[in-house]
């Protein structure tokens, strides 16, 4: 059976750099890509009744965005490549969410760009890739 990577991008130029890193390392090994991207999404956020109704709907509008306009580009890409791909989207803790991925599709190694957010929101919760180097049980690869 093929190994597997799960290749997480969101569109910054360190995702950029973690595409063509994963792309070079399926390749030379004959692994399958898989490329995930997570809608930052909190099931414990108060909302009124009425953004309540809307909210599945909302979702659903969310995941055909970020699939067209995020992860579809690199998938097509990846696969003018020769490559063996997939794609995901998903809502949640961006973290945790890849970890259940990694997890759910038994992959080798967890492959993200490093993406200085900085400010207030990353000295309180730290990176997602700090966060997936913490809470792994697979190697993380994180391209400088």
């Amino acid at each position: 059976m093929t190994s597997s990577y799960l290749l997480a991008v969101d569109g910054s130029p360190g995702s950029q750099k973690a595409i063509e890193f994963a792309a070079q390392r399926a390749e030379s090994s004959g692994s399958r890509l898989i490329v995930a991207y997570v809608i930052e999404w909190s099931p414990y956020s108060f909302n009124t009744p009425e953004e309540n109704e809307s909210r599945h709907q909302r979702r659903e509008e969310e995941i055909d965005k970020a699939t067209r306009s995020v992860v579809e580009p690199v998938a097509s890409m990846l696969k003018e490549r020769g490559l063996d791909v997939e794609s995901v989207v998903r809502h949640g803790h961006p973290a945790g969410t890849l970890i259940e991925l990694a997890n759910e599709r038994g992959v080798a190694q967890i492959i993200i760009g490093r993406r200085g957010e900085g400010g207030l929101k990353q000295m309180m919760f730290g990176s997602v890739a700090a966060n997936l180097v913490q809470g792994s049980s697979v190697p993380v690869t994180v391209v400088p």
